[in-house]
């Protein structure tokens, strides 16, 4: 095949990752709430994995395809585009200064922080071996227990009547959805990591750079929907919020199930420029956070901070 008919495998396959996400979490959101699941299991649990879908499946694909750079190349990139991409464009499209809420502030910047230091950590020698990845594994556990213990209790009641409104019985529909949806994410994420492969030979560019930009754009496509809805309709939490918990889950989960299958390796841009990317936006995001406001020209600021990296992924300067 030539690299044109690849290009329009990758975006294909990336379509059908995303949008199989997009039907594997409507899906489940649906049959939870019919199963009687509690709000947190369907918030942090079922959101949580559909969302990060993308990059769980394609990372998943990857070592399956003997490609064992692609998971934490995806997790950096996806992670880094959450923060100044997905928050970026939030800040300047809400047109006003982005709020946080004391909560995000008490629960979820703490353990952002953790779990980015625990990838940061297992990864900056460039191997992910398999004593690493269940460490990361229990990690989310703790990250699970935590949210659990600390959920406000007037949330609690707000969402359970909530979800007792929304009880309705899943129809044919819903799970013929919730099948074809995994259908498109297995398929679409396979076909993903070959186009993938295919066009790091062709253009002879390592497949950590198309990976942690190309693919963990597209993976990131989920929340950038989420935070940017949330935003315009003035959710700033949900904006905010959702983007600390999908890093954290990034960083444990989606290198971490992989990592169990085999020794995930870091290639050279990965190692040297996207990790260390990582930790300064980490940061930067983290105390963004603490202020409790993302102002407009902060959301700009973002923005150039990832064409600067993207310039010194292809070396332009």
């Amino acid at each position: 095949m030539t690299p044109l008919l690849w290009i329009g495998v990758f975006v294909i396959s990336l379509a059908a990752l995303v949008k199989g996400s997009d039907w594997v979490l409507d899906g489940a959101k649906k049959i939870g709430i019919w199963l009687g699941f509690s709000p947190f299991v369907v918030g942090v649990l079922i959101v949580g994995f559909g969302t990060s879908a993308p990059e769980l499946v394609s990372s998943i694909a990857g070592v399956l395809n003997n490609v064992p750079e692609i998971p934490v190349a995806n997790v950096i990139g996806s992670n880094i585009a959450n923060i100044l991409l997905v928050v970026g464009i939030a800040a300047v499209a809400s047109r006003k200064m982005l709020s946080i809420s004391t909560n995000i502030v008490d629960i979820e910047i703490p353990l952002f922080l953790l779990a980015s230091a625990l990838l940061i950590g297992v990864a900056y020698d460039g191997i992910v071996t398999i004593p690493e990845s269940v460490v990361l594994l229990v990690g989310f556990i703790v990250y699970i227990f935590y949210n659990f213990l600390h959920v406000d209790d007037s949330q609690t009641v707000r969402s359970s009547r909530a979800a007792k409104t929304d009880r309705k019985t899943p129809t044919a529909s819903d799970f013929i959805f919730l099948v074809v949806g995994f259908i498109a994410l297995i398929v679409g994420a396979n076909y993903l990591i070959q186009s993938v492969v295919a066009l790091s030979v062709a253009f002879n560019v390592a497949v950590g750079v198309i990976t942690i930009l190309a693919v963990a754009i597209g993976t990131s496509l989920p929340e950038f929907f989420v935070s940017l809805k949330a935003a315009l309709s003035g959710d700033t939490d949900l904006s905010i919020g959702n983007i600390f918990g999908s890093n954290t889950f990034n960083a444990l989960v989606v290198v971490g199930i992989p990592g169990l299958i085999t020794r995930l390796t870091l290639d050279t841009p990965t190692l040297t420029i996207g990790l260390p990317t990582l930790i300064v936006v980490s940061v930067i995001f983290a105390f963004s956070g603490l202020s409790r406001r993302i102002h407009v020209w902060e959301g700009a600021f973002y923005i150039l901070i990832y064409i600067l990296f993207v310039a010194k992924l292809f070396a332009w300067f």
